[in-house]
């Protein structure tokens, strides 16, 4: 019997070694250190007053993620924390988030052009991005980016947004006034493809090339400018605001102005409030002291997304955070009444798009009556078909 006693006594004093080593263990938080990395290309002088981004916009989304992350995470031993590469020119930029990426870092937000999120991506093939700062169509179409998530609508998402209730509206026939700059040409492409999948008719198509100061020439200038045959509808794409404020009201015809100006299809506006939106707007209001926009809401969801698939996994594997992105098994809310997911082709998040103006929501698409097979939030966008990426396989494969 006396052998009996040490062995039982042996695996007794085992097993209490090994419960102090796995509570010990438990005890040790699993630090979720998640790289932000931002840099916006300086816009130059403007030709009007236009009201400026803030120069945080998307960081302090991100930082309020953290937080909210850091809520629930605390019961969980799971510690968030935001590391940040920004820096007044691009390349330093990226070289602090190289530095990130040899520290250890390999989740990050990208709030970039789509050429320097492409290149982080190319280097960082072990490592998951979410693209807050691009609406590049390509990027969800055929740039293809394996690794990287898109929390920003797409340009293309926003235009069918808008030509959705214009269609609701009967408001057939366009005129489309674009600006010179790339991205005015970008988003006009973008209204140009929802014209034809919607069955609308561009009346005319009107490049703005003048230098001329619109806060004294604009009722002069404008009606002539936009004086063609009848329209229903003026759409602006001018990103940069260098002439769209000017358009609302000083056209040929009295008729309403949407797209850059007038009402916009945006991401995220501060007149959202339902669905629990308020409490989110009021957090943010009071964490960053300002209204939150489309690229705080971008950067906040790609936070969160990372929050609840570590939650999920107890892990902070990029492969495995990416694969079970785009899988339906990740549980994702963003105030928006809908579950929200990535597709998963493109790794674009299917989100309702808000149509606002300055200071009201007017309209949610997609709208009532546009069906899809799968989801009617695919009608919002390039659908599958129509975008050579399958970035879920890849992930799946990693």
């Amino acid at each position: 019997m006396r052998p009996l006693l040490t062995q039982t006594a042996f695996f007794m004093l085992a097993l209490c070694a090994a419960t102090l080593v796995a509570e010990r263990s438990y005890a040790e938080p699993l630090a979720v250190r998640i790289g932000y990395v931002a840099w916006a290309p300086d816009p130059g002088p403007v030709l009007s007053n236009v009201i400026p981004e803030p120069t945080d916009a998307g960081l302090r989304g991100a930082e309020l993620a953290i937080v909210d992350n850091n809520t629930t995470g605390r019961f969980l031993k799971h510690d968030y924390q935001l590391l940040t590469a920004s820096e007044p020119e691009l390349d330093a930029t990226l070289d602090a988030a190289r530095a990130l990426h040899a520290d250890g870092v390999r989740l990050f937000i990208g709030n970039l052009p789509a050429r320097a999120l492409s290149t982080l991506s190319a280097e960082f093939g072990d490592s998951l991005l979410f693209n807050a700062g691009s609406y590049d169509d390509a990027l969800r179409t055929s740039q293809c980016l394996p690794n990287v998530l898109h929390t920003l609508p797409s340009r293309a998402m926003l235009a069918d947004a808008l030509g959705q209730f214009l269609l609701s509206r009967k408001l057939k026939r366009w005129l489309l006034i674009s600006g010179p700059t790339e991205e005015d040409q970008a988003y006009a492409a973008a209204l140009k493809r929802a014209a034809q999948r919607y069955g609308m008719r561009i009346v005319a198509e009107k490049e703005w090339s003048f230098d001329t100061d619109l806060r004294r020439a604009a009722q002069a200038e404008v009606p002539l400018f936009t004086q063609t045959d009848e329209y229903d509808v003026v759409l602006v794409a001018d990103e940069r605001g260098d002439f769209g404020e000017y358009i609302p009201y000083n056209t040929w015809y009295p008729r309403p102005v949407a797209g850059t100006q007038g009402l916009t299809p945006v991401g995220w506006h501060k007149t959202i409030e339902t669905y629990g939106a308020a409490q989110l707007q009021k957090r943010f209001e009071q964490h960053a002291g300002r209204w939150m926009n489309s690229l705080d809401f971008a950067s906040w969801l790609a936070v969160r997304s990372i929050g609840a698939a570590v939650t999920t996994l107890n892990s902070t594997d990029a492969d495995a955070i990416g694969a079970l992105s785009v899988s339906d098994r990740l549980p994702m809310d963003g105030f928006k009444g809908r579950k929200l997911s990535y597709r998963t082709w493109s790794g674009q998040l299917r989100q309702p798009i808000a149509l606002v103006q300055p200071r009201a929501l007017v309209t949610t698409s997609p709208q009532d009556g546009f069906l899809h097979p799968g989801t009617d939030l695919d009608t919002l966008g390039y659908d599958e078909p129509e975008s050579q990426c399958r970035i879920a396989e890849h992930l799946n494969n990693s």
